[in-house]
């Protein structure tokens, strides 16, 4: 049977939730001027699922109407009962790089008590590249949840703010060869010359996942 837009519309209006769901994944094989229509009927279901599949798909469709879709990924963001609803519009903001939604990202990073809400909002602030996100970055980059903290360095690195070098540089030594491969990859965001010092200084890491990714970088510049 051919996936059309009546047909998955029909499902996303089942009382079966993993209907829903199906339609949601199906929304993948439509133009995607209709799969942006349905996926916002999806997007305020009453099945938490159903919304994670929707605002997850927005990050893909998102960008045909930025005015219609940031005020629901917002709604999401900030109303949603269920952090991973939460999450999945942070990334999604990230995603689609609505800088204007940095108040509303900040502020849930100070108000929420759920780790993967804040883990998400620190990945999206990385792909947003908004300046004003360099004081929560470095507020996070001290977390005591190890995750967040190694996303911090990401999105440090990222965002590119030469302000950042100093507290990069701090984690060189760090006991987790997974915290200084991100590091690496931070650091390859950078043109300064420390940041290139402490590249070379990583291409001996007893890692050799770490010292491999440092000489790759290095040799690619």
């Amino acid at each position: 049977m051919a996936i059309t837009p009546d047909s998955v519309r029909e499902l996303l209006h089942s009382d079966d939730y993993g209907d829903r769901l199906r339609a949601v994944n199906q929304l993948r094989g439509l133009e995607p001027a209709d799969a942006f229509d349905l996926v916002q009927l999806a997007a305020n279901d009453g099945n938490a699922r159903v919304r994670y599949a929707a605002i997850s798909q927005i990050a893909s469709l998102g960008h045909q109407d930025l005015a219609t879709v940031a005020p629901l990924l917002l709604r999401s963001l900030t109303e949603d009962p269920e952090p991973d609803v939460q999450a999945a519009a942070a990334d999604t903001i990230g995603g689609l790089k609505l800088k204007s939604a940095y108040p509303e990202l900040a502020n849930l990073y100070h108000s929420t008590e759920e780790w993967l809400v804040k883990f998400s909002i620190v990945a999206a602030l990385g792909e947003l590249g908004e300046p004003q996100a360099f004081d929560l970055l470095q507020e996070a980059l001290t977390s005591d949840n190890e995750l967040i903290a190694t996303a911090a360095i990401g999105a440090l690195g990222e965002l590119g703010d030469s302000r950042a070098l100093p507290l990069l540089l701090n984690h060189a030594d760090h006991a987790d060869w997974q915290v200084r491969h991100r590091l690496v990859q931070a650091l390859a965001q950078f043109s300064e010359p420390e940041a290139k010092a402490a590249l070379q200084k990583l291409t001996a890491d007893s890692s050799e996942i770490v010292a491999g990714a440092a000489r790759q970088h290095l040799e690619g510049q």
